[in-house]
């Protein structure tokens, strides 16, 4: 895209931009650094690919380090900080507003800096009314996921486990480097329970570090990952955000309120 090319599409109605964001982070011995960053921007891609040519939606160059600081014990892994991270985002996004852009997403693949995306999605409405901002997660309320994949990996199959290493093998097989750690379980010994009522994530979340669950930097059971599920979740995710973002180019989001409804509030 020219610069011409980005002022008429700022200007179209509705016009949309989405802004992959990956990590730069460990993903077991088995599994490349880049694993969130390829999951944003090839599902992204093939999201796209699926709408009508002339939606007004356009992809921006991924983010692809992150906030990582819970796999920081394993080489490779890289990480901004919280607010050199929302620094960032704030920065972009203001500059996206003013030139005209009606909507930024935020399609996110690494679940270690949701609150964050979440947290600065509201300060940039706050700064930028005219501007959407809508923080999304590449894995959360797609539906038939539970359909797929066994209710253990649901609740702990949190990293490099049996969906992103079968999601792997399907996208780009030549990505998985260790074949053989397919056919191991993660050790009993290894496997940490949570105090009653609280968890990894969900309802009554921990802030856990991977070296708190995990030698190998895997959590979970990747041992019956396979390409036939990866197609499966492609599948799903992909329609899945096909359908969220036909949705909202149908639509006039976001309710700009007037001067007077603000003024008053």
């Amino acid at each position: 895209m020219t610069w011409p090319e980005a002022s008429k599409a700022a200007s179209e109605k509705g016009s949309t931009l989405v802004w992959p964001f990956g990590a730069c982070e460990q993903h077991g011995p088995h599994l490349p650094l880049i694993t969130d960053t390829f999951f944003s921007e090839n599902i992204l891609i093939k999201t796209l690919e699926s709408l009508p040519e002339k939606m007004p939606i356009w992809m921006l160059p991924s983010q692809s380090i992150g906030f990582s600081p819970e796999h920081q014990a394993f080489p490779g892994t890289l990480s901004l900080s919280a607010d050199v991270l929302l620094s960032l985002v704030t920065d972009v996004g203001k500059q996206i507003a003013s030139m005209g852009f009606k909507r930024l997403i935020f399609f996110n693949a690494h679940g270690g800096q949701i609150g964050l995306l979440q947290a600065v999605s509201r300060q940039l409405r706050i700064q930028c009314p005219s501007l959407a901002v809508l923080p999304c997660f590449l894995w959360s309320g797609v539906p038939g996921l539970d359909d797929l994949l066994p209710e253990k990996e649901v609740e702990e199959g949190l990293h490099a486990a049996l969906a992103e290493t079968s999601l792997m093998l399907h996208m780009a097989k030549a990505l998985v480097r260790n074949d053989s750690y397919l056919e191991k379980r993660v050790p009993e010994e290894e496997i940490v329970s949570t105090p009653k009522g609280w968890s990894l994530e969900g309802a009554s979340p921990c802030a856990w570090l991977t070296e708190d669950l995990s030698s190998s930097g895997v959590i979970g059971d990747a041992s019956s990952s396979n390409p036939q599920l990866g197609a499966a979740l492609e599948n799903a995710l992909v329609n899945h955000w096909k359908s969220l973002f036909t949705s909202l180019l149908e639509s006039d989001w976001p309710p700009i309120m007037s001067e007077k409804r603000v003024s008053s509030g």
